[in-house]
């Protein structure tokens, strides 16, 4: 049988290895994309809603 505790170390070092590999986002990145996230979001939720409010003053008078 394999010792188990030097296949746990193998695969940390495989792990750390290819997260170093990684290219991180930057922090003004970061930033500038979670902005365009929520204004995005916030552009559809008003979107929507209006839509909705539309359909039901249009359902109300009929």
């Amino acid at each position: 049988m394999k010792n188990i505790f030097k296949a746990i170390g193998r695969y940390f070092k495989g792990v750390k290895k290819e997260t170093s590999r990684i290219r991180w986002t930057s922090g003004k990145d970061l930033v500038k994309y979670s902005l365009t996230v929520v204004l995005f979001m916030l552009f559809l939720g008003v979107y929507f809603y209006g839509i909705d409010l539309l359909i039901t003053l249009l359902r109300s008078n009929i």
